[in-house]
Formats: structure tokens, C-alpha cells, sequence
């Protein structure tokens, strides 16, 4: 049997957050253990994040913010249906809730999708070879067309699909967090037509679910993996290449009033959970497992 030759990429989310959130994506990079990351532009350390990614060579995405903190876009930072009434966003569940009222204006999403991306081209140089979305919003009905579109638009090639293997089997996730979970898979396995539709990408298997923060060690990754690696060969046993990406989120704890995108920083970022991703990826027994299973480390652009 010819083992399958994974190419992994390691996205670290939520770049440009903070201070502390950059430092720790940095020394993950450096480390060997992240192989890609995703910028919040809106982030109160996005300008700092982009000129620690050109030092160091960081392959660099845009991670679109549409539920945390301020737009980036002049127009509606004022007056907006993606504002609440204190002049946010309206939060994970919020964008969620006034998205099944009816009461976004998808030309105003797309309006900040656009200015979000320009910004990134400002403080990077260069266009995002791939945009997913923070708290993912981007396979949300109605937003999945305007996202697609926007991506079409600037020719960026490459989502992230957030559909996990073996989820389902994941009993350590608490009820209300796989509630949340199977909406965001059922809401995946609705937006692949769509992103198919106007020529865009992603690897083959997604895994970051089942493994963020508290529930992040090496054992959980390695039977993430695992089951993406069986699930790839059962669907191609002929193909000898296959794309996995895991998403994390590593990072020293954010201290406030420092950080976040303009409402200070949320209590997953403040907590020991990203310092706890940040430990467990830099264990030598996941690179070596990564060499066992002859998974190598890229990024979008090296698809």
C-alpha cells in the first residue's frame, strides 16, 4: 500500500488581533509548527501582524471579520445593518440572528468584504491568496453568495470549507458547542456548490473543530488527522496527494484593554486556551509525527 503524501497547512487564526496573539503566532512559525496564518484586518494590531509576516515570511490570508469589533469600511462605521446599537458588530450568535431576521444588507456586507480586502492589499503588499471568515461567517446563507463573489472578483483563489471528519464522534465537545458546530457544517455542506460555482478552492479535509483550545493535544490532533487521511483515501484510493487544513489558534493571552478588533479582547483570547494551543503545537512528538505519517507542511500557495 503507497502511502498517501498529505500536505498539511497549519493556519493560525485571528493574526493582527493583538500584540501578544502576533507574538505567539510568530514564535509558532518559527517553530516549525504553523505553516500558514489568517490576518484580521480590523484587528488592533493588523499593521503590526503584516510587517511581522513580511520579516519572517509568513504566508499570509485574509481572515474576513464580519461579527467582532468595527468595520473596516468608512461608510459603515456609522450607520449599517451590520451594526448593533452600540455601534459593533453584531457578534457570533448576533450576525447569526439578524441574518435569519432578514435584517443584513448584503450590498453592505459586500461593501466591507471589499474594503477588507484592500486594506490587507495596503498593509501587505499583495492580495490574500486565500479568505476565510472569522467565527465562520462566510458560509452563512445569503453572505456564501457575496463572499464567493468577492473572491471571484479579486481572483483569489482558495476558502477553507469548514466541514470536519469524525466530528460527530467528538463526545468531549460540550452540547451547546456542538450545536453551533453541526450549524456551521450543515451551512458548509450548503456552500459548496456555490463556492464551486464561481471556480473557487479549498483542501481536501478541514480539522480545527474538534481540537481548538482546552480540547487541543497532540492525541487529538493525531486522530483528526488520521481520520482525514482515511477519509481521503477511501474517496480517492487512486490519488497519491491529498490537502488537509487544520485551523488553530495559538497565541500568548491577550491583556486588556489591549487588543481585539475595537471592543477590546473576548474571553477566549484572555484565556490559558491559547497558550495551551500554542505549547501543544510546538511538542516534538507532532513533527515527528507528522514525518511518520509523510504529512508535509505548506501553504495555499504551494497547492
Amino acid at each position: 500500500l503507497r502511502m498517501l503524501q498529505v500536505k498539511l497547512i497549519v493556519t493560525g487564526d485571528d493574526f493582527g488581533y493583538c500584540p501578544r496573539r502576533n507574538q505567539g503566532i510568530v514564535d509558532c512559525f518559527l517553530a516549525g509548527a504553523i505553516s500558514n496564518v489568517s490576518l484580521l484586518v480590523n484587528g488592533s494590531a493588523a499593521a503590526d501582524a503584516a510587517k511581522l509576516a513580511r520579516r519572517h515570511n509568513i504566508p499570509i490570508g485574509l481572515h474576513a471579520n464580519l461579527s467582532e469589533g468595527s468595520p473596516v469600511c468608512e461608510v459603515l462605521k456609522t450607520n449599517s445593518s451590520l451594526l448593533n446599537q452600540d455601534g459593533f458588530f453584531h457578534g457570533k450568535m448576533g450576525f447569526r440572528t439578524a441574518l435569519s431576521k432578514g435584517l443584513l444588507n448584503m450590498s453592505e456586507v459586500k461593501q466591507e468584504l471589499k474594503a477588507q480586502v484592500e486594506l490587507f492589499h495596503e498593509l501587505t503588499g499583495h492580495l490574500p491568496p486565500h479568505m476565510d471568515g472569522h467565527q465562520h461567517v462566510h458560509v452563512l446563507p445569503e453572505v456564501r453568495h457575496v463572499f464567493a463573489e468577492v473572491l471571484e472578483e479579486y481572483g483569489i483563489k482558495y476558502t477553507r470549507v469548514p466541514i470536519e471528519p469524525g466530528l460527530h464522534n467528538c463526545d468531549w465537545i460540550p452540547p451547546s458547542l456542538m450545536e453551533f458546530y453541526l450549524g456551521v457544517e450543515e451551512d458548509s455542506f450548503n456552500t459548496v456548490d456555490v463556492f464551486t460555482k464561481h471556480g473557487i478552492r479549498w483542501p481536501d479535509m478541514y480539522i480545527g473543530l474538534s481540537t481548538m483550545g482546552r480540547n487541543m493535544s497532540v492525541s487529538s490532533i493525531r486522530s483528526a488527522i488520521d481520520s482525514a487521511v482515511l477519509q481521503l483515501t477511501a474517496r480517492a484510493p487512486q490519488s497519491s496527494t491529498g490537502t488537509i487544513e487544520l485551523m488553530v489558534h495559538p497565541g500568548y493571552p491577550s491583556v486588556p484593554p489591549v487588543g481585539g478588533c475595537g471592543e477590546g479582547p473576548d474571553d477566549f483570547s484572555q484565556s490559558w486556551e491559547r497558550l495551551h494551543e500554542l505549547q501543544t503545537l510546538i511538542k516534538p512528538e507532532l513533527q515527528s509525527h507528522y514525518k511518520s505519517r509523510n504529512i508535509q507542511l505548506c501553504s495555499f500557495k504551494d497547492l
